[in-house]
């Protein structure tokens, strides 16, 4: 039930999309490393909040500074001084108040958290999570910010955040991608979609890691791989839950923003080959592979034609394969990524009271359709309309902005100039930025005793 078949010819242009935007350097507004200016800051910051914000992010980070005190803070920052480990996480907390209280980039920043709650609550609202018990950490979406351009999306999640005091993760994009950079928004749902998600369960991902191990040795494909595979579990999951988030746009998404981000780096736009031991990401090219065999598991018609459009997208790139300072044969590769998808993605899980992970999300043919008919509103001009078919959420923004922009002569930059005024409205209408305490929006639905309409089912 899709629009039409996958159209790839525009993806050079968007990997030069994510090339430029990489090499944008703009760091964003300076680290606050003043102990008392930061504190007045936050205190003014927190009242611009929604309350649950103010509870779950903003009074207990306060506390947590005034509970250290102006020279603990100053110990703090001067033991790390290259801003890598607890200093980082320190101001990167402050920046996401911050920022979020003090208006920097006001409208990527609403279009970017907005995009960012709709993936936590698509996995977590009680419409999707139906027989499976509630989350052990983090029960609302992340905070977002901008910042560190140089180490590109990330997410500090909450069993790290939980260190000052906070119930939610943190979520960065570089600053430029504020302005330009359409693919880093594909990223999204596997920073949030997928690490946000993993570590708010206890004991998903060690299981999803013996699961992995266990299918790969069971496919006599050998410990190496087992092993590589599983100890990379945190990414490659994260990678598999982007997908079920945000459906094909995802993985053909990370394409664009891999190859961009070699270019940008001074090498060819391609795919690495070489999947480092300290590494703890597959190699690029296991990736596109990885996700092309998630899309393939996906509940919507084309999902064959698109999950084959990205295996030969990333064949493209193919070579001398090293993962870990071993050779693997393509076909092995291949086969160790079709096997890791379907594990992650279709096995139940104790953790998830024996669901499977594309049971709770999973992209369906009322997905495909939202996203066709969003389409042509993004690459109109004129006037946004002011409200949305029921049913259409922020996933399904970025996945029409990223199709739209693999059209042959696409004009990504007013693709993704439109795709932030959607979500700005979309944003402007969640309660969870209201005067109340709603804490998963997707729980704001009536259930019917009889199907009266055909209307499309939250799947992203």
């Amino acid at each position: 039930m899709t629009k039409h078949a996958p159209d790839l010819s525009g993806l050079p242009a968007c990997v030069e999309d994510a090339r430029r935007a990489w090499l944008d350097h703009d760091a964003g507004p300076a680290d606050p490393t003043d102990y008392a200016d930061l504190l007045a800051r936050l205190a003014a910051a927190r009242d611009k909040l929604p309350p649950l914000y103010r509870t779950t992010a903003a009074d207990p980070y306060i506390a947590t500074l005034k509970g250290l005190g102006a020279a603990k803070f100053g110990e703090l920052l001067a033991a790390d001084p290259r801003r890598e480990r607890t200093a980082a996480l320190l101001l990167d907390i402050a920046q996401a108040i911050l920022q979020n209280g003090e208006g920097y980039e006001a409208k990527a920043t609403d279009a970017f958290q907005e995009v960012i709650s709709d993936l936590y609550d698509g996995f977590l609202s009680a419409e999707d999570r139906r027989g499976v018990k509630e989350p052990d950490h983090e029960k609302i979406a992340p905070l977002v910010k901008w910042g560190n351009p140089e180490s590109g999306p990330y997410t500090w999640p909450v069993d790290a955040t939980r260190s000052f005091g906070l119930d939610v993760a943190i979520v960065n994009l570089p600053p430029a991608n504020a302005r330009r950079g359409l693919c880093a928004f594909a990223a999204l749902g596997h920073e949030t979609g997928g690490h946000d998600i993993l570590h708010a369960d206890e004991g998903l991902l060690r299981e999803l890691g013996h699961r992995v191990r266990a299918a790969l040795v069971a496919a006599k494909l050998g410990a190496n791989l087992a092993d590589y595979w599983a100890s990379r579990i945190d990414e490659t999951a994260s990678d598999v839950l982007g997908v079920l988030n945000l459906g094909p746009a995802a993985s053909v998404g990370l394409l664009a923003y891999f190859r961009g981000l070699r270019a940008a780096f001074g090498g060819a736009p391609a795919l690495a080959n070489d999947g480092a031991a300290a590494d703890p990401h597959p190699a690029d090219i296991v990736r596109g592979w990885l996700g092309a065999e998630t899309v393939r598991l996906l509940e919507f018609d084309g999902a064959a034609d698109w999950a084959d459009a990205i295996a030969r997208e990333t064949d493209r790139d193919a070579g001398s394969i090293r993962l870990a300072g071993r050779r693997v044969a393509q076909a092995q590769a291949k086969k160790s990524a079709a096997i890791v998808a379907r594990t992650i993605a279709t096995d139940r899980l104790s953790a998830l009271d024996n669901h499977a992970l594309a049971e709770i999300q999973n992209w369906r043919n009322a997905d495909a359709l939202l996203v066709a008919k969003l389409e042509p509103s993004l690459v109109a001009r004129g006037s946004l309309p002011s409200g949305y078919a029921g049913g259409t959420y922020a996933a399904h923004v970025v996945a029409a902005a990223v199709t739209a922009a693999l059209e042959k002569g696409a004009a990504i930059q007013a693709i993704f100039d439109r795709m932030l005024g959607v979500l700005k409205v979309m944003h402007d209408a969640n309660p969870s930025w209201g005067p109340l305490y709603v804490a998963h929006p997707g729980d704001l639905a009536r259930d019917f005793v009889l199907a009266l309409g055909s209307a499309p089912t939250r799947a992203a």
